[in-house]
């Protein structure tokens, strides 16, 4: 079972990305926790716009957010590692707010608990498959759960909005991943 079947196994969203890269797991899960997608000028651009609502109103997340995306990794919390092999991350909260409405969940065991009515909980994975020596798929999912039909209402014009974006930043997050690889810096 793969750990986002753990996590989330009931969901209402899903996103699936995948990119074969030229090296071994264990190179390309490093290449993974390695990454920041808040590195990306896509992604900063993307956050920028997503957080204008935000700033317009004088709710600035953080000082010089201008300058740096203000939601990243960080956001997430990490709730578990299998080896090469995968990596989960999960985020909870009203994340349709302009705030994000994000719910800070300390670690795995707080993000199973949490089912507060009138949020989602996510979950956004990375799995290695070897395919063959010198060769391995790197594949990303993302899952949403609304934890009941109030959210289900909120999320769901939400993430018809976002989608597209979503899926662009994935994308571009193994395009990186891959050339980190390709550059062997991990």
């Amino acid at each position: 079972m793969h750990l986002i079947d753990s996590y989330l196994p009931a969901y209402q969203f899903s996103e699936l990305h995948t990119v074969d890269i030229p090296a071994a797991p264990s190179h390309a899960m490093a290449a993974i926790l390695a990454h920041r997608p808040e590195d990306d000028r896509f992604f900063r651009y993307a956050i920028k716009l997503r957080e204008l609502p935000m700033r317009l109103l004088g709710r600035s997340r953080h000082p010089g957010a201008d300058q740096r995306a203000s939601f990243g990794m960080d956001n997430f919390t990490l709730l578990q590692r299998n080896g090469d092999v995968e990596v989960a991350y999960g985020l909870a909260g009203k994340l349709w707010k302009a705030d994000y409405g994000q719910v800070v969940v300390a670690d795995a065991e707080a993000f199973e608990l949490f089912n507060e009515p009138g949020n989602v909980k996510l979950v956004i994975s990375f799995t290695c498959q070897l395919l063959r020596s010198g060769l391995t798929r790197v594949t990303t999912q993302t899952r949403e759960h609304c934890l009941d039909a109030d959210a289900l209402r909120s999320f769901t014009s939400y993430w018809y909005l976002i989608r597209p974006v979503s899926g662009l930043i994935r994308r571009r997050m193994l395009k990186a991943i891959a050339r980190r690889c390709a550059a062997g810096a991990f």
